[in-house]
C-alpha cells in the first residue's frame, strides 16, 4: 500500500483545483466578488435562501407562523443559487458578510438577521411563538438549538464532504465523522425516547432546526448513507421524524427554495401563499414543454 501521509508544508497556500463538489465556490478570504443588488418583495419579511437543511429550517418557522395565524410573518422568498455564486453578490454580503445561506431582511425594524439558528430566535421572539416562555422550557429549547448549530457541521462538512463529496475516499476521516454522527444520532434516540418533542412536550424552534438535517438523514435521505450508518436502528428519532413530516407547514417549508427532486416538490421562490398551487417546477416548466 502506498504511503500517502500528509505532511502539512510551513506555510498553507490555496490549491485552486483541489477537488470536490464545492470546490469552485471556496475560497480562503471574505468579501463581494461582483455588484448585485438583492430584489425586494412586497412582504414584510425578506428571506434570501436555498432548500438546503438550514434554508429550510427558515422556511418551515415561517410557514408554521403563517398557520398558526400570524399573518404579519408574511414573507418573499427569493433563490440564492450557491452553485452559481449568488452569495458573494455585494448586496448579500451587505446582509450576510459571512456569504452563507440563509439571510433574512425584516423590513419593519431594518434589520438584518443571519445564521439560521438566530433567524429562529429572532423569528420566535418577534411572534411570541414556539419558544416557551417558562425560564426552564426555554431554556431547554436552546440547548437543542445550539446543540444543532455546533453538532450539523460535523455531519455536513465532515461526514458528507468525506463520503459523498470528497474527491477521493480516505479511511480516516470518513470513519472519524462516521463514528461522530452516529454517536449524535444516539443522542437524539435517547432523548426522544422519553420526549415527544425534542425539548419536551411542545412543539418549538429546537425541532425545526434539528428536523431538517437529522430527520432526513435517519431517512436515508441524504449521502446515500443510510445503509452505511444503519440509521434504522435510531427508531426513536424516526418516530419523531415522521411526526414532524406529516406537518402540512413542514411540508410547505420543505418545497420554498428546492430546486432539486420532483418538480412538484419544489417552489424556487415564494412570494404568495397561492404559489404552492400554481407556481411549483411542475407547472412553470411541464413535461414536453419546449
Amino acid at each position: 500500500m502506498a504511503d500517502k501521509t500528509y505532511t502539512p508544508p510551513k506555510v498553507w497556500t490555496w490549491d485552486k483545483a483541489s477537488g470536490g463538489r464545492f470546490a469552485n465556490i471556496n475560497r480562503p478570504i471574505a468579501g463581494p466578488t461582483h455588484d448585485k443588488e438583492l430584489p425586494v418583495g412586497k412582504h414584510p419579511l425578506q428571506l434570501y435562501s436555498l432548500g438546503t437543511p438550514n434554508g429550510v429550517k427558515v422556511t418551515v418557522m415561517l410557514e408554521e407562523l403563517l398557520a398558526a395565524g400570524h399573518s404579519d410573518a408574511e414573507y418573499d422568498a427569493w433563490l440564492i443559487n450557491i452553485g452559481e455564486g449568488d452569495q458573494f453578490g455585494s448586496g448579500y454580503v451587505d446582509l450576510n458578510p459571512n456569504s452563507k445561506i440563509p439571510v433574512m431582511f425584516d423590513t419593519t425594524t431594518k434589520t438584518r438577521v443571519f445564521e439560521s439558528g438566530s433567524i429562529l430566535l429572532y423569528l420566535a421572539e418577534k411572534f411570541g411563538a414556539f419558544l416557551p416562555t417558562d425560564h426552564n422550557k426555554r431554556t431547554e429549547t436552546l440547548n437543542w438549538l445550539f446543540w444543532q448549530m455546533g453538532s450539523a457541521p460535523y455531519l455536513g462538512g465532515g461526514f458528507g464532504h468525506f463520503y459523498a463529496y470528497a474527491p477521493e475516499k480516505f479511511e480516516y476521516p470518513i470513519n472519524r465523522f462516521a463514528m461522530e454522527v452516529k454517536r449524535q444520532l444516539d443522542v437524539l434516540d435517547r432523548n426522544l425516547a422519553e420526549r415527544e418533542f425534542m425539548a419536551g412536550d411542545e412543539y418549538t424552534i429546537a425541532d425545526m432546526a434539528i428536523w431538517p438535517w437529522y430527520g432526513a438523514l435517519v431517512k436515508g435521505l441524504v449521502y446515500e448513507a443510510g445503509e452505511f450508518l444503519q440509521v434504522h436502528e435510531y427508531t426513536n428519532v424516526i418516530r419523531w421524524t415522521d411526526q414532524l413530516a406529516a406537518r402540512t407547514p413542514v411540508q410547505r417549508g420543505r418545497m420554498v427554495n428546492r430546486t432539486f427532486g420532483d418538480p412538484a416538490s419544489q417552489l424556487r421562490e415564494r412570494h404568495d401563499a397561492s404559489d404552492f398551487e400554481t407556481r411549483t417546477q411542475d407547472k412553470l416548466e411541464p413535461k414536453g414543454s419546449s
